[in-house]
């Protein structure tokens, strides 16, 4: 038995080697990501460092096509919100006709809360011509492209959010934290108002540049054993308290209370979460999501971006999934078909 650990060792080293080079975050799956000697020296530094100035370098190739003001809050905050991103007078037409939809659904249950998906995905799309419109506008396209750092098509799905679900588990995505070491996209348009008190989507600002002191938080939290702080964080997501962000010279966190029709887009490398709600609520948005190896030069060049293929993504990763359950795991459970809110969400 004592020969299996440095056999496995043998086996695995130049994987994990690889994987410096990649988008690779957990301190527990990666020993060389998780030690404390090649941290100590700078290793976890570096890789932010390095993806941080590389992500910059992307969008400034990336930046002619934002427009300006929407570029200078996300610069500036981390993140943008965009009141009535949908036309008023066509947004009622795209709410209901969202919300009727019917397509195949998967569910995820995490602490007291329940989030179900459907992909968006060729039915979808052939069923909700003015959803293909919004997608495909020239300046959306631009802004998620700018805080993707790539000029590649994100996930998208219709995502419901129901809270105080019954369970007597905390909801983990209500902890602030970052999704990784390096910039990532992630946006919500929201289909019905959203209050400060029900569930808002909570980021702190400025807390997306990795420069001076949260460079030194990030040093200082790589230290740590990996075996010895919460599971989240040593896979590479790490939860922050407020004397965290009073060490990084970061202000509290803010509460986006949105009306309907509000696209929110942000760079989920700065620390958010899912604020709490005080009662029983669903939210319901349009949620697109994108990440890619951040050490990547190029802006494209990504063949599953391409028309006919980018809409498939979302099933086949399902199909994946399901496959690799029994050695991945597969947190999406099949619900049948089923609309986005309702009663049975």
């Amino acid at each position: 038995m004592n020969l299996l650990k440095p056999l496995k060792t043998v086996v695995w080293l130049p994987i994990w080697i690889a994987q410096l080079g990649t988008s690779a975050k957990s301190f527990l799956d990666n020993p060389l990501l998780g030690s404390q000697r090649l941290n100590r020296a700078g290793l976890h530094r570096e890789r932010v460092r390095l993806a941080a100035a590389m992500t910059r370098w992307r969008r400034r190739r990336l930046a002619h096509r934002v427009p300006a003001a929407w570029r200078e809050a996300f610069d500036r905050d981390g993140y943008v919100a965009i009141p009535e991103i949908v036309p008023p007078g066509e947004f009622p037409a795209l709410r209901e006709a969202l919300l009727a939809y019917e397509g195949p659904a998967r569910e995820m249950r995490q602490g007291d809360a329940i989030t179900r998906r459907l992909a968006v995905d060729p039915a979808m799309l052939a069923a909700l011509p003015q959803l293909r419109r919004l997608l495909a506008r020239p300046d959306v396209r631009a802004l998620f492209h700018y805080v993707a750092g790539f000029r590649i098509e994100p996930l998208h799905y219709i995502q419901t959010i129901v809270t105080h679900d019954g369970a007597n588990e905390a909801d983990p995505q209500e902890a602030l934290h970052a999704d990784a070491f390096h910039s990532s996209l992630k946006a919500w348009l929201f289909l019905n108002p959203v209050s400060a008190d029900e569930a808002p989507f909570r980021f702190v600002p400025g807390s997306h540049r990795m420069e001076g002191a949260r460079l030194d938080w990030e040093y200082r939290r790589s230290l740590a054993d990996p075996r010895a702080i919460d599971r989240l964080s040593a896979r590479g997501s790490p939860r922050v308290g407020a004397g965290d962000l009073d060490a990084m010279a970061l202000p509290p966190a803010l509460d986006l209370a949105v009306s309907a029709n509000t696209l929110v887009v942000a760079d989920t490398v700065g620390f958010h979460a899912r604020g709490a709600s005080v009662r029983p609520v669903e939210r319901v948005e349009i949620w697109s999501y994108s990440r890619r190896n951040p050490f990547v030069p190029w802006l494209g060049a990504d063949p599953l971006s391409l028309p006919g293929l980018a809409e498939r993504r979302v099933g086949w990763l399902w199909s994946a999934r399901d496959r690799l359950e029994r050695w991945v795991g597969q947190p999406w459970r099949k619900v049948g078909r089923r609309t986005a809110a309702g009663p049975d969400a």
